[in-house]
């Protein structure tokens, strides 16, 4: 009875909906649509977050970039400090060697006088230095013109010891200035990064977890989209996005500094001036001199942590900032395509990357626009700048 109670129970029962191919496919559509949105979320997160390092690294440099011409102009200064006090100390000696002079010829006035013996005697007795002694051995006609001529060449010289003595107090006080302003910069700029580096890394490892989610979030609509293998689909997309993007590459046989990235050009950015060229790349990444040159400087930086600064034959200089590693040293003669160092996060970095820039008339004497020069020596940025 109980079998056939529920044979009958099968038999009167609705047979179930069965979902038409129409509402599979719309159904479909939905959840791709779904998808689409969130992967667009995502995608404007992680573009956010991008910009926001870039800035961050940027405004990083602009203070170090202070700290640097801050260096640049205590080194002038104290260079021209030491070069004042030796020309002080030069006027000091021939004034001295003067002196002696005046006063031998102040004593051969004397013992040769023709005139009254008295009035001789008065010039060497009532005469309080050296410029009286021939002043008034002049005045009492006791010296010929060779050497009333001496008497001039020893009051140029008291005077070229005054401008002397005046440009080594000012040359002090200029140098002692640029010391201040140096320090100050390097403060500031310490106090930048430090302030920046913990905002950096937590925006960094958010853009890791939205990166992560939107490869998951991609890979999925593409396997929405019949792809059979969505996982190699996602890749091979990726490098090709990675292979249109804007990165250094070399033209007409230029040899690129280094390669990676595009991420921050040459001029005002976020109300502050970046006098170079970023190009992201992992660390470790080998940095070359595009042309042939010397070493100015290879070491510590401020501001850089580590730089390699090279002066080429037009006398352009070329500078490369946050080394990892440098493999050449000061007065090192290097060639074209020479590898100099390695791509780092060194100084006042807040992320991995190389700054470039190009300095003419000098160190620090005027920074210009990197392009011009790169596309001279067959480099393209790709757009980029």
């Amino acid at each position: 009875m109980l079998a056939a109670g529920a044979a009958a129970l099968l038999l009167t029962a609705p047979a179930p909906a069965l979902a038409s191919p129409a509402d599979d496919v719309a159904a479909a559509q939905a959840a791709e649509q779904e998808l689409m949105a969130e992967v667009g979320r995502i995608q404007g997160e992680v573009t956010a977050a991008e910009e926001q390092l870039q800035r961050m690294t940027v405004e990083a440099e602009a203070a170090a970039d202070a700290a640097l011409v801050a260096q640049a102009e205590l080194a002038a200064a104290q260079e021209a400090a030491a070069v004042a006090a030796a020309e002080l100390q030069a006027a000091r000696d021939a004034v001295a060697a003067a002196q002696d002079e005046v006063v031998e010829l102040g004593r051969e006035a004397y013992m040769g006088a023709s005139v009254d013996m008295g009035d001789a005697a008065s010039v060497l007795l009532d005469s309080e230095g050296p410029r009286e002694v021939l002043e008034r051995a002049a005045t009492l006609d006791l010296l010929g013109t060779q050497r009333a001529e001496t008497l001039q060449e020893y009051e140029l010289l008291e005077t070229q010891e005054e401008q002397a003595d005046a440009a080594a107090q000012a040359a002090v006080v200029e140098r002692d200035a640029a010391a201040a302003a140096a320090a100050e910069a390097q403060a500031a700029a310490d106090a930048r990064l430090a302030d920046a580096q913990s905002d950096y890394d937590a925006l960094a490892a958010a853009k890791a977890q939205l990166d992560e989610q939107l490869r998951a979030a991609e890979v999925e609509l593409l396997r929405l989209r019949g792809i059979a293998d969505a996982e190699a689909a996602w890749q091979a997309q990726q490098e090709a996005e990675q292979a249109a993007a804007v990165n250094v590459r070399s033209t007409g046989g230029g040899i690129a500094p280094t390669t990676g990235r595009v991420t921050s050009c040459y001029g005002a950015r976020w109300g502050t001036m970046h006098y170079g060229v970023d190009i992201a790349a992992p660390i470790g990444t080998p940095i070359f001199a595009p042309d042939g040159g010397v070493v100015l400087q290879a070491g510590p930086a401020s501001g850089f942590g580590q730089a390699v600064y090279v002066q080429h034959g037009d006398g352009s200089i070329t500078l490369y900032g946050h080394v990892d590693q440098f493999f050449v040293s000061a007065g090192q003669v290097v060639s074209a395509g020479q590898q100099i160092a390695e791509v780092g996060n060194k100084g006042q970095s807040t992320g991995p990357h190389l700054h470039f820039e190009v300095h003419e008339g000098g160190l620090y004497a005027s920074r210009v626009n990197p392009m011009p020069w790169l596309e001279g020596h067959g480099i393209s940025l790709g757009g980029g700048c």
